[in-house]
Protein backbone atom coordinates (compact mmCIF):
# COMPACT_ATOMS: atom_id res chain seq x y z
CA UNK A 1 0.00 0.00 0.00
CA UNK A 2 2.63 2.27 0.62
CA UNK A 3 4.26 1.81 -2.76
CA UNK A 4 1.26 2.55 -4.30
CA UNK A 5 0.73 5.82 -2.29
CA UNK A 6 4.58 6.66 -3.17
CA UNK A 7 4.08 5.90 -6.63
CA UNK A 8 1.02 8.40 -6.51
CA UNK A 9 2.90 11.32 -5.39
CA UNK A 10 5.60 10.62 -7.20
CA UNK A 11 3.27 10.47 -10.62
CA UNK A 12 1.30 13.70 -9.38
CA UNK A 13 4.65 15.59 -8.53
CA UNK A 14 5.47 14.81 -12.03
CA UNK A 15 2.62 16.55 -13.84
CA UNK A 16 2.86 19.08 -11.79
CA UNK A 17 6.28 19.90 -11.95
CA UNK A 18 5.80 19.24 -16.16
CA UNK A 19 2.95 21.51 -16.32
CA UNK A 20 5.10 24.33 -14.72
CA UNK A 21 6.46 26.86 -17.92
CA UNK A 22 9.91 25.52 -19.05
CA UNK A 23 10.97 27.95 -21.12
CA UNK A 24 14.07 29.06 -19.38
CA UNK A 25 16.48 31.49 -20.89
CA UNK A 26 20.08 30.73 -21.47
CA UNK A 27 22.64 33.51 -20.46
CA UNK A 28 26.60 33.66 -20.92
CA UNK A 29 28.86 33.85 -18.72
CA UNK A 30 32.45 35.30 -19.05
CA UNK A 31 34.24 32.13 -17.77
CA UNK A 32 33.54 28.85 -16.98
CA UNK A 33 35.90 26.40 -15.55
CA UNK A 34 35.57 22.36 -16.53
CA UNK A 35 37.36 18.96 -16.88
CA UNK A 36 36.91 15.68 -18.63
CA UNK A 37 36.55 12.58 -17.48
CA UNK A 38 36.69 9.31 -19.92
CA UNK A 39 36.00 5.76 -18.62
CA UNK A 40 35.33 2.95 -20.66
CA UNK A 41 33.63 -0.71 -19.25
CA UNK A 42 35.87 -2.44 -21.84
CA UNK A 43 38.67 -1.84 -19.58
CA UNK A 44 40.28 -0.42 -16.43
CA UNK A 45 42.04 2.95 -18.69
CA UNK A 46 40.60 6.16 -17.58
CA UNK A 47 41.37 9.19 -18.70
CA UNK A 48 41.61 13.00 -17.10
CA UNK A 49 41.88 16.46 -18.85
CA UNK A 50 43.23 19.53 -17.21
CA UNK A 51 40.77 22.09 -15.50
CA UNK A 52 40.29 24.60 -18.58
CA UNK A 53 39.08 27.79 -18.42
CA UNK A 54 36.60 28.44 -21.40
CA UNK A 55 35.53 31.73 -22.21
CA UNK A 56 31.64 32.63 -22.86
CA UNK A 57 30.29 29.41 -21.62
CA UNK A 58 26.06 29.12 -21.53
CA UNK A 59 24.21 28.39 -18.56
CA UNK A 60 20.57 27.91 -18.06
CA UNK A 61 19.59 31.21 -15.84
CA UNK A 62 17.48 28.90 -13.06
CA UNK A 63 19.50 25.79 -12.85
CA UNK A 64 22.55 27.26 -13.88
CA UNK A 65 23.26 24.10 -15.67
CA UNK A 66 25.85 24.38 -18.34
CA UNK A 67 23.77 23.95 -21.80
CA UNK A 68 25.43 21.57 -24.73
CA UNK A 69 26.89 19.44 -22.05
CA UNK A 70 26.65 16.71 -24.65
CA UNK A 71 28.15 18.87 -27.22
CA UNK A 72 31.50 19.44 -24.86
CA UNK A 73 31.47 15.96 -23.73
CA UNK A 74 31.63 14.86 -27.57
CA UNK A 75 34.27 16.63 -28.17
CA UNK A 76 36.12 14.65 -25.52
CA UNK A 77 35.20 11.41 -26.68
CA UNK A 78 36.14 12.83 -30.53
CA UNK A 79 39.55 13.43 -29.72
CA UNK A 80 40.04 10.10 -27.77
CA UNK A 81 38.50 8.38 -31.28
CA UNK A 82 40.28 9.87 -33.70
CA UNK A 83 44.18 10.67 -31.69
CA UNK A 84 43.99 7.88 -29.37
CA UNK A 85 41.91 5.13 -31.18
CA UNK A 86 39.41 4.50 -28.39
CA UNK A 87 36.63 4.23 -28.85
CA UNK A 88 33.21 3.41 -26.59
CA UNK A 89 34.20 6.33 -24.01
CA UNK A 90 31.85 7.46 -21.90
CA UNK A 91 32.89 10.85 -21.57
CA UNK A 92 31.87 13.49 -18.59
CA UNK A 93 32.30 17.12 -18.44
CA UNK A 94 32.17 18.59 -14.87
CA UNK A 95 32.24 22.86 -14.55
CA UNK A 96 31.60 25.20 -11.80
CA UNK A 97 32.22 29.05 -12.34
CA UNK A 98 34.09 28.90 -9.13
CA UNK A 99 37.79 27.15 -9.96
CA UNK A 100 38.40 26.71 -6.49
CA UNK A 101 35.00 24.50 -5.97
CA UNK A 102 36.01 22.61 -9.30
CA UNK A 103 38.89 22.14 -8.05
CA UNK A 104 38.01 20.05 -4.80
CA UNK A 105 35.91 18.20 -7.18
CA UNK A 106 38.47 17.32 -9.34
CA UNK A 107 40.27 15.86 -5.95
CA UNK A 108 37.79 13.92 -5.38
CA UNK A 109 37.40 12.06 -8.79
CA UNK A 110 41.12 11.59 -8.73
CA UNK A 111 41.33 10.18 -5.50
CA UNK A 112 38.05 7.92 -6.47
CA UNK A 113 39.97 6.29 -9.19
CA UNK A 114 43.14 6.41 -7.29
CA UNK A 115 44.61 3.77 -5.17
CA UNK A 116 41.98 1.41 -3.43
CA UNK A 117 42.01 1.16 0.21
CA UNK A 118 43.88 -2.46 -0.37
CA UNK A 119 47.00 0.06 -1.25
CA UNK A 120 47.12 -0.92 -5.32
CA UNK A 121 45.98 0.70 -8.18
CA UNK A 122 42.25 -0.20 -9.73
CA UNK A 123 42.63 1.80 -12.54
CA UNK A 124 45.30 2.92 -15.24
CA UNK A 125 44.85 6.64 -14.60
CA UNK A 126 45.89 9.01 -17.29
CA UNK A 127 45.92 12.77 -17.58
CA UNK A 128 45.42 14.78 -21.40
CA UNK A 129 47.71 18.06 -20.97
CA UNK A 130 45.80 21.37 -22.33
CA UNK A 131 48.31 21.26 -25.40
CA UNK A 132 47.19 18.20 -26.07
CA UNK A 133 43.63 18.46 -25.25
CA UNK A 134 41.48 21.81 -25.74
CA UNK A 135 37.90 22.45 -25.08
CA UNK A 136 36.18 24.95 -27.70
CA UNK A 137 33.14 27.19 -26.59
CA UNK A 138 30.08 26.89 -28.32
CA UNK A 139 28.38 29.94 -29.46
CA UNK A 140 24.47 29.29 -29.15
CA UNK A 141 23.58 32.97 -29.43
CA UNK A 142 22.02 31.31 -33.36
CA UNK A 143 19.92 28.45 -31.57
CA UNK A 144 18.51 31.39 -29.35
CA UNK A 145 16.98 33.72 -32.38
CA UNK A 146 16.19 30.69 -33.97
CA UNK A 147 13.89 29.78 -31.49
CA UNK A 148 12.50 33.45 -30.92
CA UNK A 149 11.57 33.31 -34.78
CA UNK A 150 9.81 29.95 -34.34
CA UNK A 151 8.19 31.33 -31.09
CA UNK A 152 7.09 34.59 -32.91
CA UNK A 153 5.78 32.44 -35.79
CA UNK A 154 3.93 29.95 -33.56
CA UNK A 155 1.91 32.82 -31.30
CA UNK A 156 -1.10 33.45 -33.15
CA UNK A 157 -1.83 36.89 -33.57
CA UNK A 158 -4.32 39.10 -31.82
CA UNK A 159 -7.40 41.11 -33.76
CA UNK A 160 -7.92 44.54 -33.14
CA UNK A 161 -11.27 46.11 -32.48
CA UNK A 162 -11.88 47.03 -35.90
CA UNK A 163 -10.43 43.90 -36.79
CA UNK A 164 -13.52 41.87 -35.32
CA UNK A 165 -15.97 44.03 -36.43
CA UNK A 166 -14.69 44.02 -40.16
CA UNK A 167 -14.95 40.23 -39.81
CA UNK A 168 -17.77 40.09 -38.09
CA UNK A 169 -16.96 38.42 -35.12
Amino acid sequence: MKHYLYSLLAVIILTVGLSQGTSAKRTVVPQMYMFGFAASFNDTIVYFTDIQQVDSAWIESKSKLLQSRDIYSAQLRSHLSLKKQLDNRTCVVFYNTNREKLEKKFIKMRRLYGKGKDGQDHFDVRFLEAGEFQFKPIDLSELDAAEQAIEEDVKPEKKTKKAKRKSGK
